[in-house]
Order: C-alpha cells, then structure tokens, then sequence
C-alpha cells in the first residue's frame, strides 16, 4: 500500500489548493513526492503512486488534486515542485521558476481524450466538432439544431469546474480563446458530471475518458463503451465523413481519428538530483510507467504506438 501522508502543517495546503501557502523548501524531505495534478487525472496516477510506493517503500506519496489552475500556481509559487498538467509552462511562468532558482524539466506524459456522454435514453449519439463549438458559442441550444438530431427540446452541456484543463481546452482548441456563452454549466467533478447525465437526458457531459473506467468500477482500459449506465457519443471532425466519426479508444486517439484529445504534460522543478521527486518524474515517462498508463487507464502513451493492418484470408 502507498504512503499517502500529510505533514500536519501543511495540510490545508495539499487538499484545499489554498491561497498563501508555505513554499516546498521549508518542509519537504528527500522521500517527499509532493506534486499537484488537474484532477482529470488522479485515477491513473493514484495508480502510479501505489506503484512507485510499492516499488520505493520510503516514498512519501502527497498528492494534490485539483484544477489545473491551481496546480500550476502552487508550483510557480514553489508551494509543490511537481505538477501534472495539460500543457508546459509558458514564458512568463518558466521566468517565475528562474526567480525561485529553481531547474525546470518538463516532458509529455500521455495523450488524454474527452469523451461525450448522453443519457441512455437519448437517441442522439452522434455530434462534429464545429457542432460543439456552436454549443459552446451559445449559437446551438436546442437538441433539433443538430445535423443529425431526432430528438426534441433544451440541449445543456455540462462540464467539472471553472479553472479546469476541461475549460481551458473548450475555450482555446475550440473557441479562439474566448469565454463559453450557451446553455453550458459546471457540476463540480467529472463524476459529478456522468451523474448529471444519467438523471437529465437533455444533457450532454465532457469527461476525460478515463473517468468512465472509474465509475464503471475498473481497474484496467475499458475495451468497449457498451454496458455503461451512459451513452458515449460519436465524433467526427468537420469535413470528414460520418463512417469516419469515432468515439475516444486508444487506437483511434493513435490514428488522429478522434478529434477531442489533449496531450498531458508532467513538470518539476525539484533541484535535487537524486530526490525520490525526480525520481517519480521519470518513472512516469519511462518504460514501466508507461505499460501502467496504457493497460490500466484509457490514455494513450507518449511513446510511439505501431499501428498495423492485418489482412486475414479466408
């Protein structure tokens, strides 16, 4: 089992993301992993830390869990000195961590994918890319305006929580940076979320993926979306056609036939060679890090994936 404790003084700290908080070099030991992750991903790296801690008995796993705004500003505020995000420190922040004199390693990690959930009694499984931009631009708000909708009546978009990497994919990837206008509303978590959508079939939900492995109650990648208490939509790029339209497995993530995914980044900037910290870091983006992400969640690996056609003869 993995060490998962709490240095008394700084616990408000790790669990709230709060605000004034005591920098990492005032506390932290050279066993301390403290790193603070978007909480889209803490199924698979609760994983990875029982792992690591099976493997290194002396690590002290501290995880912070919490948006990705949050975890980045408890890094720039030397507050943690790992973080798992959903995209590198830009100018302006690698400047901060010079300040602190600090090193800065930063590495992709994986490649996330949103999944569109529906309620299952909703006939409406299938959606493109610019349909959802127009959701989100408050131009589509009725299930009737989609190319492909049967069903009639109100279309709410729901999402976990304002200062999510979910948000800021939303606003950058799809809507030029600005603000999401519309019938669009956030429930707090991802779980909370899928909820959302079993009880209100007006709804349509964006999770990461891997969210639904958690509330189907798995402990490795789902191989198929059929047998969840949701629907999980089809996507399909503008342009493509509608044979071509996908939902987020592995394999179509590896192809770029899914459109909605995101590359996850992991960041430290722990000035201790050989801390247990770094050591993490590595771990994740090395060879045995990567089999637990591919087998146990539904992300796909940094690591070049081989795709190959077999044709089989009668």
């Amino acid at each position: 089992m993995r060490k998962l404790l709490f240095p008394l003084l700084a616990l408000a700290l790790l669990v709230s993301c709060g605000t004034n908080p005591k920098k990492a070099n005032a506390y932290l030991h050279e066993d301390d992993v403290r790193f603070a992750a978007d909480v889209s991903f803490q199924p698979i790296l609760e994983e990875l830390s029982e792992l690591y801690g099976l493997r290194k008995p002396e690590a002290v796993m501290q995880p912070v869990y919490c948006s990705e705004d949050s975890a980045i500003r408890l890094l720039l505020a030397d507050s943690v000195r790992m973080a798992v995000t959903t995209r590198p420190l830009n100018e302006k922040e690698k400047t901060i961590v010079q300040q602190h004199n600090l090193p800065l390693l930063q590495s992709k990690l994986a490649y996330d994918a949103f999944a569109l959930i529906v309620n299952k009694q909703n006939p409406d499984t299938v959606i493109n890319v610019n349909e959802l931009r127009q959701i989100i631009q408050g131009k589509i708000t009725r299930w009737e305006q989609l190319e492909m909708g049967t069903k009639k009546g109100e279309l709410n978009l729901v999402f976990d929580a304002s200062g999510s990497s979910t948000v800021r994919y939303m606003k950058d990837s799809l809507n030029g940076g600005k603000d999401l206008q519309g019938n669009v509303f956030a429930q707090g978590s991802n779980m909370k979320v899928i909820q959302t959508v079993k009880e209100n079939p007006n709804t349509i939900g964006v999770v990461s993926t891997d969210w639904l492995r958690v509330h189907q109650g798995d402990t490795t990648a789902l191989q198929t979306f059929y047998g969840l208490d949701v629907r999980v939509m089809l996507v399909g790029k503008v342009g493509k056609a509608k044979a071509d339209w996908q939902r987020p497995y592995q394999y179509y993530i590896a192809t770029g036939d899914y459109p909605l995914v995101r590359t996850v980044w992991e960041i430290v900037t722990d000035p201790r060679t050989r801390s247990t910290m770094r050591s993490f870091y590595f771990f994740l983006k090395d060879n045995d890090g990567q089999r637990v992400i591919n087998s146990s969640s539904q992300l796909l690996t940094r690591n070049q994936v081989q795709i190959k056609e077999v044709m089989i003869k009668d």
